[in-house]
């Protein structure tokens, strides 16, 4: 398989870099190693997080109420399994976009992990169906957009 533009990750500079490319004409290839388009962010970040502490605001609001209005409501309970349930949703809701996106845009997307073979070849790692039977796909240029990790200081 080839395609004239690589883009090695899916989170937002991936994606953006994909789109990009794409309406500008480009035949574009998105390689993910997840099973949805949207990095650490919106799988396991910035956006699950703030899911979680809408709930935690909403409680704190209702306790303000209690304070300065005179408001009661009895104590709130949590069911954990729910509260995951919409954190859930709403990263599905997100990343189906983006994956409709991409499918507007015609952006082919292959979930598999990409691995250097030389300068225009990736070799592609991973068992899902979208990776071709070679398992290679071979580029005109490539977009590396694959995040990164923090640092860890060892102990001192």
């Amino acid at each position: 398989m080839h395609s004239q533009i690589v883009v090695l990750g899916g989170g937002p500079g991936g994606y953006a870099a994909a789109f990009l490319a794409a309406d500008e004409g480009a035949e574009v290839t998105l390689v993910e190693a997840e099973s949805r388009l949207g990095g650490t962010c919106l799988l396991r970040g910035c956006i699950p997080s703030k899911a979680l502490l809408h709930v935690a605001r909403v409680i704190s609001e209702v306790d303000e109420l209690r304070a300065d209005w005179g408001v009661e409501y009895s104590e709130p309970t949590f069911d954990v399994d729910k509260i995951r349930a919409r954190k859930e949703k709403v990263i599905s809701t997100l990343s189906g976009g983006l994956g409709q996106l991409a499918k507007r845009r015609k952006v082919r997307v292959i979930q598999a992990r990409g691995v250097f073979e030389n300068s225009t070849t990736l070799r592609l790692e991973g068992d899902h169906d979208s990776i071709p039977e070679d398992r290679k796909l071979t580029f005109d240029q490539c977009v590396l957009a694959t995040g990164s990790v923090p640092a860890m200081p060892g102990s001192f």
